[in-house]
């Protein structure tokens, strides 16, 4: 009896450096990301934020999309003569992610708070009426 041994077969690792610096400069030279670095971005994305703790899944998913926005909306602006597309995009994701739980969980005396008045809204140079 003849068995036979299947070779094995090396699996893609996660992301290489390389082939994302090579992705970025293609996409900028199209003018659009091309599908492969997309998806690379959305995989590191979804590792990066498993480094963080969230007690609310609802705030993990706030916080990646938010991050998703950041890195979506500024792919273009990544400049390989400055350093690998890795690091950037790892950076703008983190900060993204900072941003959307910044903006969930602002504290009472923070600046920049919006304010809705549920009584009614003043028009050019009206008073509030207080009751």
């Amino acid at each position: 009896m003849m068995i036979k041994v299947q070779p094995k077969v090396a699996k893609k690792k996660y992301i290489t450096a390389k082939d994302l610096d090579y992705q970025m400069i293609v996409s900028k030279a199209q003018g659009r990301l091309t599908k492969e670095a997309e998806r690379m971005i959305i995989l590191l994305a979804k590792n990066v934020i498993k480094k963080f703790y969230y007690a609310n899944p609802d705030d993990r998913l706030d916080c990646l999309q938010t991050a998703y926005l950041d890195i979506f909306a500024n792919w273009y602006s990544y400049d390989e003569s400055k350093g690998q597309a890795f690091s950037w995009i790892t950076e703008v994701v983190k900060r993204g992610m900072a941003k959307g739980w910044n903006k969930q969980h602002r504290k009472k005396g923070d600046e920049n708070v919006i304010v809705i008045s549920l009584t009614g809204y003043a028009q050019d140079g009206e008073q509030f009426e207080r009751f």
